[in-house]
């Protein structure tokens, strides 16, 4: 049978997904707030709508007779897409609202995770008046992350001892406008990702990513969007063991016990510790970039993933190909404080070489495809070794050029990988 699949969200996340669904037995179509012109060279059609507006992502779907949905971006989650999909007989393959605070709620996921003893929750506490949100900085014996409850595309969050100096933190809470706030213990370590497709109950497993959020070489500067990251040829990380790894789906397999009904992805992101795996936050959708390291690897149809969700059966066992891959953002340049929108991008599917390349947020028009405010596209190298992976998404960022762009291009290089694993040998002893 053909499925009818409405694909909503239109970044370099959901040209993962409609890459990773384009030979399954399905008829795609999409709608975001932009058109991707990667995702149209992949869909039957496509419609430029609000994502977070329930009614017109619902009337789509019933124009086009989807059979099934797939929400990528954690806005339309929160306003209740999945669950106005749900409601009128297409199945979404992501959380209804409610479950979906536990990424979109940072107060929410932290008491959700000390009321259900799920481990590896930091010493936390949330505020609604940023006064006394400050006297908790000056009264707390060490440093503090400071967050926002709600969604800030990745870029809310102020590391004190590492961002910002306390009095800076401070003033950051006073000036943020932010209703709550949520202050946790700063988490010293290496951070990574694991993501998890959940439904009936199952959870099935993704190889470790790892992200990397500032916008300069050398993790310096703001925190983006993501620059890019990296995974290797198995299911952890250079730096991990499989104890690391398998401590990390413990907790992933604690949190869909406590949430009741989940479906969709749970997107852990994890810090190795010396005291060993922590969270710093759960999402409830693909990463983004981190769909682009695992999708393209996997070796099971995505279709049969949410197919047996829909269906009510259990859900097939994950294969990957034993591929290490790399990722590398092109930003616009400025990106993220002062973008600048317009320049021409060169680089197509040609022209990337043996990269794949994903669209993100840019501006087709009649003349090529220009740059907006926010990321331009990805190229993600799979190959062997992380090392390959690396030279190959590099190739195609030469390929692309650097006019009116900027890259990261530390990521996955020998240098950066070896730096992980010394500081984790640190952090050990």
């Amino acid at each position: 049978m053909t499925e009818t699949v409405l694909l909503v969200g239109g970044g370099g996340r959901e040209h993962a997904v409609a890459r990773s669904l384009s030979d399954s037995a399905c008829d795609l179509y999409a709608c975001a707030g932009n058109r991707n012109p990667g995702i149209a060279s992949l869909a039957e059609g496509v419609r430029t709508l609000d994502a977070t507006n329930t009614s017109a992502v619902t009337a789509y779907a019933t124009e086009v007779d989807a059979t099934l949905a797939v929400v990528g971006p954690e806005a339309p989650l929160e306003a209740g897409v999945a669950d106005a999909l749900d409601d009128a007989g297409v199945y979404a393959f992501g959380p209804r609202a409610e479950e979906a605070r536990i990424e979109t709620d940072k107060a929410f996921q932290r008491r959700f995770m000390e009321r259900h003893e799920i481990p590896g929750c930091p010493d936390f506490e949330t505020f609604d008046d940023p006064e006394a949100a400050c006297e908790y900085v000056d009264s707390y014996e060490g440093d503090l992350a400071i967050k926002p409850a709600g969604l800030t595309g990745g870029k809310g969050v102020r590391v004190i001892g590492d961002q910002v100096t306390a009095d800076e933190g401070k003033a950051y809470i006073r000036s943020s406008g932010y209703d709550r706030i949520v202050l946790e213990e700063r988490l010293v370590g290496e951070e990574f990702t694991v993501q998890a497709l959940v439904a009936n109950g199952d959870l099935r497993v993704t190889p470790a990513v790892q992200d990397h959020k500032r916008a300069y070489e050398g993790d310096e500067g703001p925190n983006t969007g993501g620059m890019g990251s990296y995974s290797d040829a198995d299911l952890a990380l250079p730096f991990m063991t499989e104890a690391d790894y398998m401590e990390a789906v413990d907790v992933l397999q604690a949190t869909v016990d406590a949430l009741d009904g989940y479906k969709g992805v749970l997107y852990g992101q994890f810090m190795l510790t010396a005291d060993g795996v922590k969270v710093v936050e759960f999402n409830a959708r693909f990463g983004d970039p981190e769909a682009m390291n695992t999708l393209p690897v996997l070796s099971t149809d995505f279709l049969d993933v949410i197919r047996a969700a829909r269906d009510g059966e259990s859900l097939p066992q994950l294969t990957f190909q034993p591929k290490a891959t790399v990722c590398k953002y092109a930003v616009p340049a400025g990106y993220p404080e002062n973008p600048e929108a317009g320049a021409l991008i060169t680089i197509d599917e040609e022209s990337a070489g043996d990269a794949l390349l994903f669209y993100a947020s840019v501006d087709e028009r009649e003349d090529g495809i220009y740059t907006t405010t926010s990321r331009s596209f990805a190229v993600v190298g799979v190959d062997d070794t992380i090392a390959d992976a690396e030279a190959i998404a590099e190739e195609a960022l030469a390929a692309a050029g650097e006019e009116g762009l900027r890259m990261r291009h530390d990521i996955g290089t020998a240098d950066l990988v070896q730096r992980r694993i010394d500081h984790v040998a640190e952090l050990r002893g």
